[in-house]
Order: C-alpha cells, then sequence, then structure tokens
C-alpha cells in the first residue's frame, strides 16, 4: 500500500490530511507547531519529528505551506524533504506560490530522482473540509494521474493546466478574480448605504439578480453581522495578490483593477484585517470612507 506524508497543518492543510487519513491511508504527518500535529494523532496516523521523516517514510509527500518560503524551509536543509528523496517518490505542492518558485521546486525535486506536481486549490476551509475544492495541477499527465486517487479525496474536480508552474499560474488568475469580486462586492453594498439604501435590502437585491453567485451567498451573512470569520484571510489574499502584482509586472501588462485591489487589501492587512475573512475588505472601505 501507497504511504502518504502531509506537511504543514493550517487552516486549509488539517482538513485536507483529515480527509485522507478518514479514508483510511496510512499518514505520515510533520507541522513546525507539535500541537496542531497532535490533534490528528490517531489510527494509521504518526506524527513525525521533521520533513526528512516524512519523505523518508511516504511515497507521496503533500504539502500545504502559506508561501515560497516555508515550502523552501521544509524542502531544503538536513532535515528537509530534498534529504530523504529518492527515485520514485511524488512531491505534490498545494501551497499558492509564484509560477516561477514552482518550476524551482520541480527542478530541484526532479534533481533527486523524484516527481514533482504543481497542485494549489481553489476553494476555503469549508470546501476542504467537505472535500469540495477545485484542483488546479500543473505537473506530467503520469503524475496527475499517480495521485488522482488521492486528489479525489480533496476536490470535486481536477484541472490540469500543463507542465510545473501552469497550476500556479491558473491558482493566481483565479484568486485575482476574488479578490475583485470581494472589493466590488463590499464597494456596491457600501456605495448604496452611503446613498441611504438599507444595506440588508442591497444584499437581497444583489442576492436576486444576475449578480448573484456562490461566492457572495458564502459571505453575505458577513455583511449583515459585521462578523468575518475567516475562510480565507485577508493577509493571504493580499499575499496572493502581491504575486499578481509581480507577474504583472514582470510581464509588463497593464491589470488595473489587480493594482486597485492589492492596495486596498494591503491596507486592509496593515489596518488590523489581516485574520479577518477576505469579505472584511468591506471594514477597510468603510473605514476609508468614514475618515
Amino acid at each position: 500500500m501507497t504511504t502518504v506524508g502531509w506537511i504543514g497543518l493550517g487552516h486549509m492543510g488539517a482538513p485536507m490530511a483529515s480527509r485522507l487519513a478518514d479514508a483510511g491511508h496510512t499518514l505520515n504527518i510533520y507541522n513546525r507547531s507539535r500541537e496542531k500535529a497532535d490533534t490528528l494523532a490517531g489510527a494509521g496516523v504518526t506524527i513525525r519529528d521533521s520533513p526528512k521523516e516524512v519523505a523518508g517514510q511516504s511515497d507521496v509527500i503533500f504539502i500545504m505551506l502559506s508561501d515560497a518560503n516555508a515550502l523552501n524551509a521544509v524542502l531544503g536543509g538536513n532535515d528537509g524533504v530534498l534529504a530523504a528523496l529518492s527515485p520514485g517518490k511524488i512531491v505534490v505542492s498545494m501551497s499558492t506560490i509564484a509560477p516561477v518558485d514552482s518550476i524551482a521546486f520541480a527542478k530541484l525535486v526532479e534533481e533527486k530522482g523524484g516527481q514533482y506536481l504543481d497542485a494549489p486549490v481553489s476553494g476555503s476551509v469549508g470546501a476542504a473540509q467537505a472535500g469540495q475544492l477545485v484542483i488546479l495541477a500543473g505537473g506530467d499527465a503520469t503524475i496527475v494521474d499517480a495521485c488522482q486517487p488521492y486528489l479525489d479525496l480533496l476536490g470535486k474536480g481536477t484541472i490540469r493546466f500543463g507542465a510545473a508552474g501552469m497550476g500556479s499560474s491558473a491558482k493566481l488568475a483565479i484568486n485575482l478574480l476574488l479578490g475583485v469580486m470581494g472589493q466590488g462586492i463590499g464597494e456596491a453594498v457600501l456605495f448604496a448605504e452611503k446613498l441611504g439604501v438599507d444595506k440588508e435590502k442591497m444584499l437581497e437585491l444583489i442576492a436576486t439578480s444576475a449578480l448573484n453567485s456562490p461566492f457572495f451567498q458564502l459571505k453575505r451573512e458577513m455583511y449583515v453581522t459585521n462578523e468575518f470569520p475567516a475562510a480565507f484571510m485577508v493577509e493571504l489574499m493580499s499575499k496572493d495578490l502581491g504575486l499578481v502584482k509581480a507577474e504583472a509586472d514582470r510581464m509588463k501588462g497593464v491589470f488595473p483593477l489587480a493594482e486597485a485591489a492589492d492596495i486596498t487589501y494591503r491596507r486592509a492587512k496593515e489596518h488590523g484585517k489581516a485574520k479577518l475573512d477576505v469579505a472584511a475588505v468591506y471594514l477597510e472601505l468603510k473605514d476609508q470612507n468614514d475618515r
């Protein structure tokens, strides 16, 4: 039986790893904060002391971390994944990182004889818990096929976009749309309020219009209560929009909505909203208009 490794047990990583364990897979897990790993301990789950130990005891190693620096830290060094990687093992990066970083990490893995799959996800915590993520795959089709039984437990669909780096490219594009939509809804609701329109009636209008969406429905109650518990945090949205901005600059492209969203979410992060849900960009816009 194939043995699975999982590194990174944050808001997204923990429910995703749990789905694999609940399906009966033998799991080796590692998290920098040991207490998060302890919550997953159980039948078939073994807590390892380093990424190297996870890689040494696993055939397929999933990594779900916040950024490229964190991913580089668990791959490299004496206790990193690369130190125990051997031919035939597969490393699956589900982190949202720049395409150029994904390509670089793929090269490092391949130099050790391993195989690399770029597989970030679209969806937040609720989708991770329910196995309803969309997997955005970049890598050889044979690697995707080998990982598909696991990906089917984590998501409702897998889209292969091409070679390593293309999954990350698609992820930045979909998160750009997410950021723009979040800001657009927040601005529309706030604009209506400033004109004297009842907020709940405006929310009803959006919900019954052609502009309704699953995203809006997930966030609708947050605008009603003015409470924004995080499914996807502002600080992560800001990080991703920073990656979008960097790619746009590299291409010398003109993406005005990307620039505007990058500024707004960065300000929201800087003004104490980093740990709130992305919909809390509404609060940042409100603060700016109330100054």
